[in-house]
């Protein structure tokens, strides 16, 4: 097993020496693992897997990175848009493989490449893009953005650069030690990274199907960047334009329909393809979850308080009222995601015990297992963690005078807590990012009562480790399964820090020139307004609150603790239990997004119901190009507006 010599063809095998040779003609995807010991589970996957493939096929090169950053840090723009709009940001890694596909296929049809890029290469790419798109921008629209909400102020450039990258190296190299554990010898499924190695075989092994999707991505795209001009865009070219702007006609179909009253509590209809095509993904359990509880917080919840004097009369649009329901909103979610942590205890359990075996594992100067000339080493871990350890104490607390011993404990909890997180995504598909980060919030409430930026920032670091490292080992998944080099794509995912954090901070440092764009119409920024009203709970206690936001949040809470556990009593009946994440999202938005989730969600089930082939092909594709080419759109209207303003802002003159 030293040795990567390719043995001669038997009777009946195909020829590897051969030039022409394929070596994912025949090849099956490992999905159900491998059985024995670790040891025997490794040795198999090096001879079934990666010999032959990662050891011969090209794939850490330099057109994968470049390829990878560029694709990331465009993708990245959407997830900025989409995060201040709507609260989360969606995986990058297939859109991304499905991009690169169609464009070097282009560029060699066209012949400016001499050759395709490999499946390989592709693998890599999606985690530069992954990297870029997804890993560096999460907490800028939830942390950061509370931040600025909460000071009415923002960071300077370099800090924030400095948060950003450093917090992607903490998370990336602290998957280093679980990646061996979790995906080589417990052989996790992580559900997108068997997903992302799908989508890549169909694309390099049946060119129609890729083509097809590529096309179908294209076309969407294209079309959305369309329907958000028409929608938002005339008035740029000409203010007498404006008269014939989607934008403009549902503000008057809105006037004549619902009239001031409901239009000032977010009830009105919007167009916006964008959260249409996010229905579209996330089902109908949770559009329906969405648009019942905005019916529950903007047409009776808010009207009640209204008529109650509770609200003041001159207290009116999203920004002053979801102050009022920002609090029950918050309380279910942080509730929900705490308890469902809680009831994978054996998950928990799991992570903690293999955690020796973990930090156990033989560094790559043992000459006699192969795999650890392939793996990333633990000395990398080790490094990053120091640096990133040093760099983010320094950070803290020279940004918010937090002294050193609170931030070396919050990269220890942070550990235990990504530990969790990563073993829960490996199991369910679902990273517990916000849960973790209000577990954080709760704990330094205790350790520094009183402070609110050192509560935010302490979170701050969980939920980026978790979200960097969760989404490493998804991607290390996808390598794992197409017999991949796992160090090699390491390095690509470690290159998308420096686009990603370059693209992430500047386009949010426009967008978000200062608080008073937050909140807003244009961006209600859901997750910061949780995070917002949790740091500020810990910070003044439940006692100063008005009582109608005490009895939100102890409402709220429990409705985040009776809706899963109802789901799990009532099996059979839980697509129509509400989901406790989208009832609680619905109360820090406005009305108009349940009302769209809801309808692309209607449209998905309409479609796989009448051709479900068609509709598992296409669904996905069609969505993303809706996402991306929408809010790409958005990202450009905002800049042509506000560009010159904003850039003198943000020059500091």
């Amino acid at each position: 097993m030293s040795t990567t010599v390719t043995p001669p063809a038997g009777p009946g095998e195909p020829n590897k020496a051969d030039p022409h040779y394929d070596p994912y003609a025949d090849y099956e995807l490992p999905v159900e693992g491998f059985q024995g010991t670790p040891e025997e589970i490794e040795y198999q996957w090096y001879e079934k897997c990666y010999t032959g493939r990662g050891d011969t096929i090209a794939q850490l090169t330099w057109r994968a990175v470049i390829m990878g950053s560029f694709l990331g840090g465009i993708l990245s723009l959407t997830n900025i848009y989409i995060g201040l709009k709507a609260g989360w940001a969606f995986g990058v890694a297939i859109t991304a493989c499905i991009l690169s596909y169609t464009i070097w296929t282009g560029i060699y049809k066209i012949g400016l490449a001499r050759t395709r890029m490999t499946i390989l290469e592709n693998n890599c790419m999606q985690s530069t893009a992954s990297s870029a798109g997804y890993s560096t921008g999460g907490t800028l629209i939830s942390a950061f953005a509370a931040y600025i909400m909460l000071n009415n102020s923002t960071l300077p450039m370099s800090i924030m650069f400095g948060w950003i990258f450093f917090l992607a190296v903490l998370g990336v190299t602290m998957a280093v030690p679980m990646k061996r554990q979790m995906i080589n010898t417990e052989q996790l499924r992580f559900p997108s990274g068997i997903a992302a190695a799908e989508t890549l075989r169909a694309l390099h092994a049946t060119g129609n199907r890729g083509e097809r999707a590529a096309k179908a991505l294209g076309i969407s795209g294209v079309l959305a960047m369309l329907s958000q001009f028409w929608s938002d865009g005339l008035h740029l070219i000409s203010a007498r334009l404006e008269a014939f702007q989607l934008s403009t006609w549902a503000t008057r179909f809105n006037e004549v329909t619902l009239g001031p009253v409901w239009g000032g509590r977010t009830v009105q209809f919007i167009w916006d393809p964008i959260f249409i095509a996010a229905g579209m993904l996330v089902g109908m359990r949770v559009g329906l979850s969405i648009f019942v509880g905005s019916v529950a917080c903007w047409m009776i919840f808010v009207p009640i308080l209204q008529s109650q004097g509770i609200i003041p009369p001159e207290e009116t649009g999203f920004r002053h009222l979801v102050q009022w329901t920002l609090w029950g909103g918050t309380a279910c979610m942080v509730t929900s995601g705490i308890l469902s942590v809680f009831l994978q205890w054996k998950s928990v359990a799991r992570a903690f015990k293999s955690l020796g075996s973990m930090l156990s594992k033989k560094d790559a100067s043992s000459a006699e297992d192969p795999m650890t000339g392939i793996e990333t080493p633990m000395s990398w871990f080790i490094a990053g963690q120091g640096i990133s350890l040093i760099a983010l104490a320094v950070l803290a607390h020279a940004t918010f005078n937090m002294p050193y011993w609170q931030s070396a404990l919050a990269v220890v909890l942070t550990y235990a807590l990504a530990l969790v997180a990563c073993r829960v995504t490996g199991e369910t598909d679902t990273t517990p990012i916000g849960a973790m980060g209000k577990i954080m919030q709760l704990t330094f409430g205790a350790v520094s009562p009183g402070n609110v930026n050192v509560n935010l920032m302490s979170a701050n670091i969980t939920a980026a480790a978790a979200a960097s490292s969760a989404d490493l080992l998804t991607d290390l998944k996808s390598g794992y399964l197409l017999g991949a080099h796992p160090r090699k794509q390491f390095i690509a995912q470690f290159a998308g820090i420096f686009m990603g954090t370059l693209v992430t901070v500047s386009a949010f440092r426009i967008l978000v020139p200062d608080a008073s764009v937050l909140g807003t119409d244009q961006f209600p920024a859901p997750a910061a307004q949780t995070w917002k009203g949790v740091a500020e709970a810990m910070a003044v206690g439940l006692s100063h609150l008005h009582p109608v936001k005490v009895w939100s949040i102890v409402i709220g809470g429990l409705v985040g603790i009776v809706l899963p556990l109802l789901s799990m009593a009532f099996k059979k009946q839980a697509k129509w239990i509400p989901s406790a994440a989208g009832f609680g999202l619905a109360w820090i938005f406005q009305w108009f997004y349940g009302f769209l989730f809801l309808l692309g969600a209607i449209v998905a089930m309409i479609w796989t119901k009448r051709n479900k082939p068609q509709a598992e092909e296409f669904i996905f594709p069609v969505a993303s190009g809706v996402i991306a080419g929408g809010a790409l759109m958005g990202v450009v209207l905002v800049f042509w507006e506000n560009g010159r303003e904003m850039l003198r802002h943000l020059l500091g003159f």
